[in-house]
């Protein structure tokens, strides 16, 4: 068949995993031929790429699918395409909810999606939700970003958390080899980009699966051996890693990531709650005092990195004295960023049909009070940089203000000044911050450092 002029549109829902997959699926797809188009209703190919972490990002798929189900009414050539979690979730039953989808795919087949679309142009109804050894990403990603780029360097998950439907949906942790991480690496330093984030649902557990044990029995490949191995590749400035699992969270690690100049100052390390009772039917598998203490580390070796995390409220049976923890907890800490959510009950969990689960009030009045005080943190932890000379990545044009640019700095901070998208796109620059606020900065630039790509 000819795919000539025609387009495919992807519509991505949740975390930087499915960030990246629906990346690598663009990329098939144009390899194929398609183009790509911005509005859904033009195009040929329409692709959800699902999350299923929330209730609502589910039913907003439902919503979205609904729409287009009656187009292909008129348009039978249109090939509507779930993938990512929930279609790992729900397969077959997804097909009998909407029978006018075409393939349905689970997040480990992202780089089969050729193969799976010819299958469907053959007049086949697809559901590819099995699970298979994952393929090296051999496909050149559509990338959203011409500066900044994800690398996934393990997929799935081993761990077994109470209120987590990951496991389930992206499988058992695989990681790819150093040699791998390393070559895509280095293809995107000679394409020009600045900065590399590594990705792993749980990326601290990094090799685990991998063979090789060192001589004093310690596993050969971690993300600490990964750091100082991919640390030299030409091009790339900056490099990132999330996210990460307190459990997993070494002294050497942390040692690694100061000695290295490349590693920026920025950890993303979810707590979930302050409370060890909680934390306990979690399946957290770790205490809040060993949390704290991996923090006093961090400080201790890199006083001014950021902290961000995740956490959750009105986890069944939490109590108030419990929530008051994690308060306690995101108060002594002072985090730079919190990403906080009121508990869903996801299908296929523990907690899900647990009999203590907690009424839609007391956990938004949780999530409310929680947010408030993540918003005074994050505003007085932004004060440290005031007046401050910080270097940052230039990514982009602010879209509110087009004589603008925007950036981040080491420590993840977003910021704005002023300056010509065109000259500075990709260049590190030198801001002095003059404003401040809780999630964001603003300054006038210093001095543009060039970056030599080798």
């Amino acid at each position: 068949m000819t795919t000539s002029r025609r387009h495919y549109h992807i519509t991505t829902f949740g975390c930087q995993m499915n960030k990246a997959d629906s990346e690598r699926m663009a990329g098939i797809l144009e390899d194929m031929g398609f183009e790509w188009s911005e509005d859904p209703n033009q195009a040929d190919v329409i692709l959800y790429n699902t999350c299923t972490i929330r209730d609502n990002a589910e039913q907003k798929v439902y919503s979205y699918l609904g729409r287009q189900a009656k187009r292909k009414h008129e348009q039978p050539d249109l090939t509507l395409i779930v993938a990512g979690c929930v279609a790992q979730q729900e397969g077959e039953a997804l097909l009998r909810r909407v029978p006018e989808l075409d393939l349905v795919m689970g997040p480990q087949h992202a780089n089969r999606l050729k193969d799976l679309l010819q299958q469907v142009f053959d007049g086949n109804q697809v559901v590819a939700t099995e699970p298979i050894h994952i393929i090296e990403d051999i496909t050149k990603p559509r990338r959203d970003s011409e500066v900044t780029a994800w690398v996934n360097v393990i997929y799935g998950c081993n761990e077994r958390c109470t209120y987590c439907v990951v496991p389930n949906v992206r499988g058992v942790e695989q990681s790819r080899t150093p040699e791998a991480i390393r070559a895509e690496m280095e293809e995107l330093g000679r394409q020009g980009y600045k900065e590399v984030t590594l990705l792993g649902q749980n990326i601290d557990a990094y090799g685990r699966d991998l063979p090789g044990v060192t001589p004093e029995g310690r596993h050969q490949h971690t993300l600490t051996d990964l750091l100082y191995y991919v640390h030299d590749v030409p091009g790339v400035e900056r490099i990132r890693f999330a996210t990460s699992h307190p459990r997993y969270f070494t002294e050497r690690l942390i040692r690694a990531c100061a000695e290295l100049p490349k590693v920026c100052e920025h950890f993303h390390i979810p707590f979930q709650s302050g409370d060890n009772e909680v934390l306990k039917r979690m399946a957290r598998g770790y205490t809040h005092e060993k949390y704290r203490r991996i923090i006093k580390t961090i400080r201790e070796y890199m006083p001014d990195a950021a902290i961000s995390a995740d956490a959750i409220v009105g986890f069944p049976g939490e109590t108030e004295e419990q929530f008051e923890n994690t308060l306690k907890l995101v108060e002594d800490i002072g985090f730079d960023q919190l990403n906080t959510a009121a508990y869903s009950p996801r299908p296929g969990t523990p907690a899900a049909v647990w009999d203590n689960q907690l009424s839609e009030e007391v956990k938004s009045d949780r999530l409310q009070r929680l947010n408030h005080l993540v918003a005074t943190i994050a505003a007085e932890r932004s004060q440290r940089y005031m007046g401050r000379t910080e270097e940052v990545l230039v990514e982009d044009q602010n879209p509110k203000d087009k004589t603008q640019v925007m950036g981040r700095t080491r420590t993840n901070r977003l910021t704005f000044f002023t300056g010509d998208i065109n000259e500075l796109k990709g260049k590190l620059v030198k801001v002095r911050i003059s404003e401040v606020r809780a999630f964001s900065l603003t300054g006038e630039p210093v001095e543009v450092r060039e970056v030599v790509s080798v």
